[in-house]
Order: C-alpha cells, then structure tokens, then sequence
C-alpha cells in the first residue's frame, strides 16, 4: 500500500477507522477537518489531563494514529478548490457525511470523478446513498436495531442488552469500507475507473447476521435467549460464573473439545450429553447439564479454571476485562510469557 494517497473526510468512528487500517497497510492517509472544534471525538470522552494539556482525547488519537491532518472549509469555495486539487491527485476519498451533502458543496463524486476517474470515492452513511431512510440521523444502536441484531445480544430474560462494542460502526462500516475500498483499488489496478462505493451500516451488519437468517430459514423464527446452539441452548457452548464472580467461557462446540473438558472436569459420564450426538438443543437434559456444569465452575475461582483448561486446549477461556486483554500475551507480548505463570503469585491479571 506504500504511495496509496487516501483523503480521510470523516469523523466520530466508522470512517476514521477505515482510514486507519489503510494507514497500518501503509497508506499516506491525510486527514480532513473543518475549522474550530473539527472533529469531535477530539474532546469526546477526553481525560481531564489531556484537556489541562489541551490536547486531543484517547479516542482521537486511537483512531487517526499515523494519519497527517490539516484543516478546511468545505463551506467555502477556496476550500472546496483546495479539496478538488487534492483529490485530483488522490487513489481514496472517504467521507461520512449524510447523503447529499457533498453533491450540493460541489464536491460530489460526479463533480470529482471528472478531475480524477480513477479516484475510489466511498462514502460511509447509515442507511445507504438511496433508499427511505437515507436522510435518516443514527447511531450504532439505531443500525443494529433495523438490522435484527441487537434483538440477538439479549440477557436471559429476553431484554437487549447495550453492547459496549460498536458492531455497525466497526464491522458493518469500517470493515465493510476496507474491503470495498481494496475491491475498487484491485479494479483500478487492472486497468479500470475508480467508483461510488457505497456503505450502508445497517445493511451490512444485516447481511452478516447469519445464525439468526440459518435460523429463520429452518423455522421461520429465531430461537429464543437460551434456546439455540449459540446463545445458551446447550451446555458446551455457555459461559458460566466461577467462585469468586467472574466468568468462564466454555466454547465446546465440537464433540472432541467437549470430551477433553469432561475428563479434566472428572466427569467422563457427560462425554456423550452433547448436541453433536443427540442431545436436543434447548431440551430438558440440554438444561440439565448446564445446570450441572454451572455447579461444578462456580466450585471454584477463575484463575485455577485458567490453569486446568488452558492448557488442555478444549476451547475454554477466562472472559476478561479490557484492563486485563490489554496485559494478556495475546496483545502485550512483553508482560509475561503465560497467565499461569502469575497465578501462584497473584499479582498477575487474574490474581
């Protein structure tokens, strides 16, 4: 990607997190705002020391790290020239404005595409260019509620919970943009015009909520919290509360992990209790079995579930906190070679 010149317009998360993974692969990313505040996840969620330091908060710097910036008016036609000459030289332009908005600057990708028709214009938006809701306002939430997920991540007594992950954002636009953007790019690279590509958040993340359609497409109906194979409708994939309140991921799906956890747990009877071998999904023994496996994992802390299973490789995992994932070997080589390590010690992350 080294001498790939993107023009980020956007701002808040979807767009500049695309723009970012187009930086990481080594893009020449410049980043676009308006005069005064710019954009506002510069203060948004800002530390009272970065504002005494006067400088941007966490969530800004997170996602526009490796990017240049500059500043202007999009309002004004010296800004608008000024973006025309950098997008006749540009392979990317991303904005994320509401449908329209840049057609009526002048700035459109008609107006562009005739400066530059190799120039890769997308757009990020939540509803799509076209369609009844394309001058809609949303957020993530709104995104993931049209598009029937948000009705999936339920707590037990049916009621959607507030993910702290923003799925639409991330997924359905940041990721989706990537990949189109790279489409379009490989299109040039053989030879043909640059294009409008188009991203709908919404019509993303429906498109990749795949075990709910399976399930509509079998029973017409998705299954309800604790009912399905994925969502708490068997006992080898479930998470479970430990001794001291935190809780265990068990991920068993498939006949072989779930044998390995049911003779280290000392229970080789459970080994043939699976979907996989005629156990009903959601069914009485389904339910038992969960009730039972829970007794023995709340029996004991998370840290001695950690030490017995990890190792085993029976797809059962601690579920951390951000604070812990940050130190975890996963993501920072360099704290410790192994959770288990700390464990005698307590002073490791789940010490």
């Amino acid at each position: 990607m080294q001498g790939l010149r993107v023009l980020d317009l956007t701002r808040l998360l979807p767009g500049p997190v695309a723009a970012l993974r187009l930086a990481e692969m080594g893009a020449d990313v410049l980043k676009i705002e308006a005069p005064g505040a710019g954009d506002p996840t510069r203060t948004m969620l800002q530390a009272s020391s970065d504002r005494v330091a006067g400088r941007p908060g966490a969530f800004y710097r997170l996602v526009n790290r490796g990017k240049r910036e500059t500043r202007l008016d999009l309002k004004s036609e010296a800004g608008r020239n000024v973006l025309r000459a950098l997008a006749s030289e540009a392979d990317v332009l991303i904005e994320s404005f509401r449908p329209g908005v840049m057609e009526r600057l002048g700035i459109g990708y008609e107006m562009l595409r005739v400066l530059n028709p190799k120039l890769v214009y997308c757009a990020i938006s939540g509803f799509g260019a076209t369609g009844p809701f394309a001058g809609q306002a949303g957020h993530d939430l709104n995104y993931i509620g049209y598009a029937g997920v948000l009705d999936q991540l339920a707590s037990r007594d049916g009621a959607p919970i507030l993910p702290n992950f923003q799925i639409a954002d991330v997924l359905g636009g940041a990721a989706n943009a990537v990949a189109q953007i790279l489409a379009a790019l490989w299109h040039v690279a053989r030879g043909g015009n640059g294009r409008f590509v188009d991203i709908s958040m919404t019509h993303a993340t429906h498109a990749n909520n795949f075990v709910a359609q399976v399930s509509l497409a079998n029973d017409g109906v998705t299954p309800p919290v604790g009912g399905g194979l994925l969502n708490g409708g068997v006992p080898c994939y479930n998470l479970y509360r430990t001794q001291d309140g935190r809780w265990l991921a068990v991920g068993a799906l498939e006949l072989k992990f779930w044998e390995t956890l049911c003779h280290a747990l000392d229970r080789p009877e459970w080994a043939f209790r699976h979907w996989s071998v005629g156990q009903a999904i959601g069914g009485p023994d389904a339910v038992a079995l969960t009730k039972e496996l829970a007794a023995v994992i709340a029996s004991r802390p998370l840290a001695e579930w950690v030490s017995l299973l990890e190792p085993l490789d029976c797809c059962v995992s601690p579920v951390l906190t951000a604070a812990e994932a940050a130190q975890h070997p996963l993501f920072n080589p360099d704290a410790y070679s192994s959770v288990a390590d700390e464990l005698d010690t307590g002073n490791g992350p789940l010490g």
